[in-house]
C-alpha cells in the first residue's frame, strides 16, 4: 500500500509541476508578448481539468504519508526532527500555493484583461516555483536532504 501511495503522490506532483512549468515557459510568454489573457485562459481551461485533481491527490497522499511517518499531528508543526521539518515545510508551500490560488480566483481572474495579465503572470511564476519547490522538499525524503 505504501509504495502505490508514493507512486500516486509522486504521479500528482508531476501532473502539477510539470504543468506549471509548461504554463511558465512556453504559454506565459506568448500570452504577455501578444497582451492576450486569452492564450492563458485556453490552457488553463484544459490543465485544470488534471491539474486540479493532481492537486488534490497530492494533497490526500501528502497527508496519509505525513500520518505514516508522523502520527501526531502537531509534530508536523515543529522542527524537532528532519521529517517534522520536511512536514512543516509541504505543509508551509501548500498553505502559500492556496492563497494564491484563492487570491488569483476570487481577484485576479474575474477582472482579467490585458493591462492585468502581468498580475496573472506573476502569480504563475510564483505557483510555478512553490511546485517545484514542493519537489525539491519531496526529494528531500528520500534523500535525506534538503531540510
Amino acid at each position: 500500500m505504501y509504495q502505490a501511495i508514493v507512486v500516486l503522490h509522486v504521479l500528482g506532483a508531476t501532473i502539477w509541476t510539470g504543468g506549471h512549468l509548461v504554463l511558465a515557459v512556453t504559454v506565459l510568454p506568448r500570452a504577455l508578448k501578444a497582451r492576450d489573457p486569452a492564450i492563458v485562459q485556453q490552457f488553463e481551461g484544459g490543465y485544470e481539468r488534471l491539474g486540479i485533481p493532481a492537486l488534490v491527490l497530492q494533497l490526500l497522499t501528502g497527508l496519509w504519508l505525513a500520518y505514516r511517518l508522523l502520527p501526531d499531528p502537531a509534530a508536523w508543526f515543529g522542527f524537532d526532527s528532519p521529517a517534522a521539518a520536511h512536514i512543516f515545510a509541504k505543509l508551509f508551500l501548500l498553505g502559500c500555493t492556496l492563497a494564491l490560488a484563492l487570491h488569483a480566483r476570487l481577484r485576479v481572474v474575474p477582472r482579467l484583461n490585458a493591462e492585468r495579465l502581468p498580475t496573472l503572470a506573476a502569480h504563475i511564476i510564483l505557483v510555478t516555483i512553490l511546485s517545484v519547490l514542493f519537489v525539491i522538499v519531496g526529494v528531500g525524503f528520500r534523500t535525506g536532504g534538503v531540510l
